[in-house]
């Protein structure tokens, strides 16, 4: 993590890291005005907090009340050398805790990261830059052998190559990837999540047998994800690149819509138009680009190359957005490898769709299969010694597709979590099945996943597969488990035991789907010095329902966004209209304001937390329809998770509007302890919500412009990097 300090006045300094920043001063003994915690404060104040964090873990998962545990740290110096010293934590349990949770509570501790950090004994390496963000990929050095080529089933280069060529083109961009972690809580399992130290919003996990594979795949997939420009999906770019050449790539067209706001005859061929717009219903307004907003502009197309003959198809970047999200991307050292990463992912994702779906029960591998993969299953086994039985099934569905699956039962909180993986070779798909499990995870994470079931209605529900998408966490149907499958083992292999070609196992890959009868579609981005690669297929990989560019699109930002920017200069008039709006677009009540509009604010604010249902109620007070904002408060209270602070406002509302709302009470009767029991800061903020003199309390103003908001420009900044790039590296024409 990257830990940028800036000096302030006096021996104030401020350390700014995410989306947090931390004072430290210096005790007026010291020369300080005793403002904030001293640095030592901080680190001693970390170790007991870490501390305190694995026993609420612990308690938590096993439903204990952390209500009447205390624990404190004192740290003991040597009197002949205050470097060394002695950390003493304690802790004290109700006496209705078992023995065996007391001793599960001291064995948590010993988890502390902080603490194992100090007994490890960090190195530090103090030194002079004449840039902080030069030598930016300096943190993804492994300690590998000088001039050691790794070669593992799958990569056209070796491991270390790979990770240089990928680290040096995210230099060339300016782009500083930092680590934030690394683990390894079973043998030959590795993980590591890295990140944009400017922009920490833009972030993927890598897994692998080893660091440098599972570096190799971080690297990859953030490669891939700049490429496709997922990470800024859904979020607003700003005027200045709406209206520049091009937007997303300087290949895109843009095509108006026809009459009555009829698709543009340019886009998509007849097979997609079947799958996308079946009952004729879908409209060029529902394809405006939503990272531009310029609806005037019209649709913003990407080229796609129909594999089956080898023709252009523009593909609305709205619609690839909206169905797609990451599926089917990859990037890869060559286009054949990057082509079997994306085909891989497209047969793992839907295949396993339609197993947890059709609550197919499958075939075990056999113990003899397994032996052949020693690495696997040392892993396999140690998970089971740590108390969470394995099972590990051919989800090939009887030798048609290459995919595998591990799932893990976890007997402490009776949940379980299926992880599948795809390749065209078996051990490849395996071994990705189980790196994909402990991908990012601790053990305790593990506690976290939902149990089986019998409601056949709950796995199928839409959502389920979007949480079975994003982190493999939705339900699994109890069927699933079943010892009778539905299909024999298939000791399966997609690849030529000759040539093992990434060329011919993605020819392979294609011709399975096309001998299903299904198009597919790739566009290749190289522009930023790496060749990536997109592949649809329309009908078999979209992970959100087709209905959804009609019922839930993203750009229904467009309809929000700028009047909630400019939320603080509305007239009531507009306020009225943007509420009505909310009201009737099926808004999710509890949905976020910042995913809505598509802006990054600051989570630890007002913005970030605001959600449709707050909006609503702010926006009542400040048009006075009291009755109104009345009713809204009390969902709030009942059913807004927010901060302490938020909580208190509303209820100090609540209060006031009760009084304003009953002919019988006078306000004036009331102030006087509603100020000692809710503070004068506070109740300010309220009776001046309530007479108008404060509108939206906590939302700092800003505009279309995006005043203040920093986070989102840290994402925007980020973006340019890219765009920049490709300006450079589109043909000029004459």
């Amino acid at each position: 993590m990257e830990i940028k300090v800036n000096f302030l006045d006096k021996l104030r300094l401020e350390a700014k890291f995410d989306d947090f920043t931390v004072i430290a001063d210096q005790p007026i003994r010291y020369k300080g005005d005793g403002s904030a915690p001293g640095p030592f404060d901080y680190f001693l104040a970390s170790s007991a907090l870490c501390a305190a964090y694995f026993v609420k873990l612990y308690c938590d998962t096993r439903k204990i009340s952390t209500e009447n545990i205390r624990l404190s740290q004192n740290n003991i110096v040597d009197p002949e050398n205050r470097y060394q010293q002695i950390f003493k934590i304690q802790v004290e349990l109700p006496e209705d805790i078992s023995a065996h949770d007391r001793q599960g509570i001291l064995r948590s501790i010993e988890r502390c990261t902080v603490k194992k950090v100090v007994q490890a004994g960090p190195e530090f390496v103090i030194e002079e830059v004449k840039n902080l963000d030069a030598d930016a990929q300096a943190l993804l050095t492994l300690d590998s052998e000088s001039g050691a080529n790794t070669y593992i089933e799958g990569k056209d280069l070796p491991l270390e190559q790979t990770i240089a060529k990928m680290s040096a083109l995210l230099a060339n961009l300016g782009i500083k990837i930092e680590i934030a972690s690394w683990r390894n809580l079973i043998p030959n399992v590795w993980s590591l999540h890295i990140r944009d130290a400017h922009s920490p919003m833009c972030f993927t996990n890598g897994k692998g047998a080893t660091k440098e594979s599972a570096l190799a795949s971080a690297l990859g997939e953030y490669i891939e994800r700049l490429s496709n420009n997922h990470f800024y999906a859904g979020a607003f770019w700003g005027d200045d690149i709406a209206n520049q050449s091009f937007v997303h790539y300087p290949n895109e067209r843009w095509f108006k819509s026809g009459k009555a706001d009829a698709l543009p005859k340019e886009i998509l061929d007849d097979y997609c138009l079947e799958i996308f717009n079946p009952d004729g219903e879908l409209r060029s307004s529902h394809l405006v680009d939503t990272n531009s907003g310029n609806a005037q502009r019209g649709i913003c197309s990407l080229p796609y190359v129909r594999q089956s003959d080898g023709k252009t198809i523009y593909f609305p970047s709205n619609l690839i957005e909206n169905l797609y999200v990451s599926n089917g991307m990859s990037a890869g050292n060559t286009l054949a490898e990057a082509q079997v990463q994306c085909l891989s992912e497209i047969f793992e994702r839907a295949v396993k769709r339609e197993i947890l779906e059709d609550e197919i029960a499958l075939p075990d591998v056999p113990l003899e299969v397994l032996a052949k993969y020693p690495n696997i299953l040392a892993g396999i086994r140690e998970l089971e010694s740590q108390g969470f039985p394995i099972l590990v099934k051919d989800a090939s569905l009887g030798g048609m597709y290459p995919v595998m699956c591990v799932t893990l039962m976890n007997p402490r909180t009776g949940s379980v979590f299926a992880s599948f993986g795809a390749h065209p070779s078996f051990g490849v798909a395996l071994e990705r099945s189980l790196t994909e499990l402990l991908q990012g995870r601790s053990l305790e994470g593990l506690n976290d996943l939902p149990p089986p079931t019998f409601s056949s209605a709950a796995v199928t529900e839409p959502n389920n597969f979007v949480e079975h998408f994003i982190d493999s966490s939705g339900i699994v149907s109890w069927r699933f488990f079943s010892s009778k499958s539905a299909y024999a083992f298939v000791e399966w292999d997609f690849t030529d035991q000759d040539k093992r070609s990434n060329t011919e196992e993605a020819a392979t890959l294609l011709a399975i789907l096309q001998s299903m009868g299904k198009e597919t579609y790739m566009a290749v981005y190289d522009q930023l010095g790496a060749i990536a690669c997109r592949i649809l297929v329309p009908g078999y990989s979209e992970i959100y329902p087709v209905e959804d560019l009609i019922w839930d699109n993203t750009n229904k930002a467009l309809l929000f966004r700028t009047d909630i920017l400019n939320l603080n200069t509305l007239t009531d008039a507009k306020l009225s209209a943007l509420l009505d709006r909310l009201e009737n677009n099926e808004l999710d009540e509890y949905g976020d304001i910042a995913t809505l509009i598509g802006i990054e604010f600051d989570e630890n604010t007002p913005w970030g937390q605001l959600t449709v249902l707050e909006l609503k109620l702010l926006i009542q007070l400040a048009l006075k329809r009291f009755e109104e904002a009345h009713a809204l408060v009390g969902a709030f209270l009942q059913y807004n998770d927010n901060t302490i602070e938020r909580r208190l406002f509303y209820q100090a509302v609540n209060a006031v509007l009760e009084v304003l709302l009953d002919s019988e009470l006078e306000l004036d009767d009331y102030i006087v302890n509603f100020r000692r029991m809710f503070g004068d800061q506070r109740m300010d903020a309220v009776l001046g919500s309530v007479d108008g003199s404060v509108n939206f309390y906590g939302l700092t103003p800003t505009s279309s412009k995006l005043e203040g908001l920093d986070r989102h420009h840290r994402l925007i900044d980020s973006y340019r990097k890219l765009h920049t790039a490709r300006a450079k590296a589109a043909p000029t024409t004459i």
